[in-house]
């Protein structure tokens, strides 16, 4: 019985939780957040034994064998790197970190550690991508030359996840202070791992511009000053020489949580989508293509990431996406920022 820490105790701490809670061979032993109340409350209703107000006291405790960190992004770096000291195998939230530096700290801390490193991107364990990924590395679609990726949400616009102007679950992203590095770590992160898994090549240069919309008086609602980014328009070039697009945005109306992944090659073309909580391939190669006749791919189910971080824990084997992966994701982000302080000039990877 694999057992598991959860620290942090938020909302996205609860999906984590009923993760867990589904599999026979996990037992969630504790939760660890400050908070006192948010904590009780989360132990209470997953039936959790155990509580602490921080990863150094239950590491003091010691009776766990992996943890799964669900702390805002700010937090991940000064709350894994204790657990990885301790020699215990950690799933962590996108993303990694907050900046290049703590990212490749956690990821060397990591391999020293010898432990099972996990980041939970979550489109991981979406079947259209991860068919799309194994067509192109078989050469169905050839050499890819350019890609089009969106990640499009609009939670700025309406309220079908909740009222952003009064819950702390959605300012804290709007935040620079509370560690928020604004729709592109929020999302942007997810759609470059999207893009670059599925193409096979991670970049060499990117191209980028962020913004930040006016949304409260003076930018500020309560003790939330709402600077972080809202919409991101990158351009990449990648390793296998292919350049595409990819942006990013929370204003995108008519869009809940959509994901859109175009990629096209020498031979053909692939069409990822996401949208409504199902996904969709689509493939145009050989005799279509002189018609431009897009056929429907049926992927197979893939295994969650939960259930891959547990497995490799139980057999010893290394799982992805790892803190690596993470790292090299967190610096093009980094190069992101810089090239949109430089006035969107080519940043090199």
């Amino acid at each position: 019985m694999i057992r598991v820490l959860i620290v942090g105790t938020g909302v996205m701490a609860h999906d984590h939780a009923k993760a867990f809670a589904a599999m026979g061979d996990v037992t969630i032993v504790a939760g660890v957040d400050p908070n006192v109340e948010r904590l009780a409350a989360f132990t209470s209703a997953f039936g959790i034994p155990n509580g602490f107000a921080s990863v150094e006291d239950a590491i003091v405790w010691g009776a766990f064998d992996a943890a799964s960190n669900v702390t805002p992004d700010a937090i991940h770096h000064r709350t894994t790197l204790p657990l990885l000291t301790a020699g215990k195998h950690v799933l962590c939230e996108k993303p990694l970190a907050t900046n290049h530096h703590d990212a490749i700290e956690m990821a060397r801390a990591a391999m020293a550690a010898g432990v099972v490193n996990m980041v939970n991107l979550t489109y991981r364990n979406v079947p259209a991508l991860i068919q799309a990924s194994q067509l192109v590395q078989a050469g169905q679609i050839g050499e890819v030359r350019h890609f089009e990726a969106s990640y499009l949400q609009s939670w700025l616009t309406q309220d079908a996840w909740g009222d952003w102007r009064s819950e702390d679950a959605w300012l804290w992203r709007l935040s620079q202070a509370h560690g928020s590095m604004g729709v592109l770590g929020d999302v942007g992160v997810h759609i470059l791992d999207f893009t670059t898994y599925a193409a096979g090549s991670d970049p060499d240069r990117v191209s980028c511009r962020l913004k930040t919309f006016d949304k409260a008086d003076a930018g500020q609602i309560a003790g939330y000053s709402l600077d972080a980014n809202d919409s991101v328009a990158m351009h990449l070039s990648l390793r296998n020489g292919a350049i595409g697009v990819i942006h990013a945005s929370r204003f995108a109306s008519g869009h809940i949580n959509d994901l859109h992944l175009r990629l096209y090659g020498t031979k053909g073309g692939l069409d990822v989508r996401f949208a409504g909580w199902e996904s969709q391939l689509l493939i145009c190669t050989g005799d279509n293509l002189r018609s431009a006749n897009w056929t429907a791919v049926d992927p197979e189910p893939v295994i969650p990431n939960f259930r891959r971080f547990i497995d490799a824990i139980k057999t010893g084997q290394p799982v992805s996406p790892d803190f690596a992966r993470g790292a090299a994701l967190q610096h093009v982000l980094d190069m992101a920022v810089a090239s949109d302080k430089a006035g969107a000039c080519d940043q090199i990877i």
